[in-house]
């Protein structure tokens, strides 16, 4: 059996960073990933990082490359009736957000990790949980048909929403919260300069979109649609004549059409698990919590997390205090709540909801009207895009 004092399950974004973490901070820990690396690289995610994800990066030493390769914005985009209104983060709050994809942070905690000699454990299936009151935790696994044995003091389920941790907490103690959305986000990422410096979040009486970008020669654009479409459904040439009805004129024309190299459909959901911890198991990120990703926050939702569980735990190796570990899911659950609110607002105010009547129509027409004329409203956008500090 091999022993650690932390075993993370999981090796997407939010495990990687706090098994980084913790290493620099001088605790052990192993981590296990059910996929390979290969498959964990290949997942098409979010790209836009808050100032405090950022300054967790740099904490964990692979933030270098996103400083050299990420775009700064200072601002977005809102495009409705035809206009579009810049919501200007530097002047509103005097911060900033980094374009810089998922992939990416994956791909610089990787090489982070492995050049620290950290252990991670790919392929690794059937992963279970058990605790024993006070003493320490055992996760096992099966590997090339064998079956290992892992010992630790705590568990950080970091393996997101369909992952074995939150699972393993007794469904009578949890409460979730849920909001299935009536629609879907088709994305396709494509080989094309962006259509704007900065995104641009579209609402129209077709459905909402947005124009979103990787790099300055790659862009990510998103279609609201059906629940029940496929990706066949919508090959390249419907996907940008239909963009095109619900950007403005000058987005149009700086539209670039090129064959999509990924192209999928999410759908959308708001959804709560409490409390986030359970013994000494922690739920971290997707395994706690999804966020629609109108406001930007699914992965910084995630670090705020990892902050959290992060400093508890060397709090408690440092000083034997329990205090931060007792706070934790209290502490975390504070912030996605917040994140939660102005997700589900973003996500309100911009799509069209199929049951919604004329006069739910006006109303958000009013409220993106007085958001664009409001100072205040603006800097409580602007506020909560840039990312509320942990």
């Amino acid at each position: 059996m091999t022993r650690t004092q932390i075993a993370i399950i999981g090796a997407g974004p939010s495990g990687l960073l706090l098994g980084q973490l913790l290493a620099k901070s001088g605790v052990s820990n192993i981590i296990l990933e059910q996929r390979c690396a290969e498959y964990v690289l290949g997942r098409i995610r979010a790209g836009v990082i808050e100032k405090w994800s950022a300054d967790l990066l740099d904490e964990a030493g692979v933030g270098a490359r996103m400083h050299r390769d990420g775009l700064t914005h200072e601002g977005i985009e809102l495009c409705f009736g035809g206009q579009r209104h810049r919501i200007d983060f530097s002047d509103l709050v005097g911060k900033s957000v980094v374009i810089y994809g998922q992939t990416e942070i994956t791909r610089d905690l990787m090489n982070g990790r492995a050049g620290a000699g950290g252990e991670t454990i790919y392929e690794a299936a059937d992963v279970s949980v058990q605790q024993s009151g006070a003493g320490p935790c055992t996760v096992s696994y099966q590997q090339h048909g064998a079956t290992h044995e892992l010992q630790c003091d705590y568990i950080a389920g970091c393996d997101g929403f369909h992952g074995v941790s939150r699972k393993s907490i007794p469904e009578h103690l949890l409460k979730c919260y849920e909001r299935v959305y009536p629609f879907g986000w088709l994305g396709i990422l494509v080989d094309q300069p962006p259509v704007s410096q900065e995104l641009i979040y579209a609402n129209h009486e077709r459905g909402f979109a947005l124009c979103s970008m990787r790099s300055r020669t790659r862009s990510r654009l998103y279609l609201q649609c059906r629940l029940d479409d496929h990706v066949e459904d919508w090959p390249d040439r419907r996907f940008y004549e239909e963009l095109s009805r619900r950007l403005d004129d000058e987005a149009v024309a700086a539209l670039r059409h090129g064959a999509s190299i990924e192209k999928s459909i999410a759908p959308l959901r708001s959804f709560v698990a409490e409390p986030m911890r359970y013994g000494n198991l922690f739920l971290v990120g997707d395994a706690a919590h999804i966020v629609p990703p109108t406001g930007a926050k699914g992965l910084n939702l995630a670090a705020s997390d990892v902050y959290y569980l992060w400093q508890a735990l060397v709090e408690f190796y440092r000083d034997g205090s329990r205090a931060g570990i007792d706070a934790y899911s209290e502490r975390a659950l504070r912030r996605v709540w917040k994140a939660e609110r102005f997700s589900w607002w973003m996500t309100s105010m911009l799509h069209c909801f199929p049951e919604g009547s004329g006069f739910d129509q006006k109303i958000q027409r009013a409220e993106l009207e007085y958001l664009v004329s409001s100072r205040a409203a603006m800097t409580a956008l602007a506020e909560n895009y840039v990312g509320l500090p942990f």
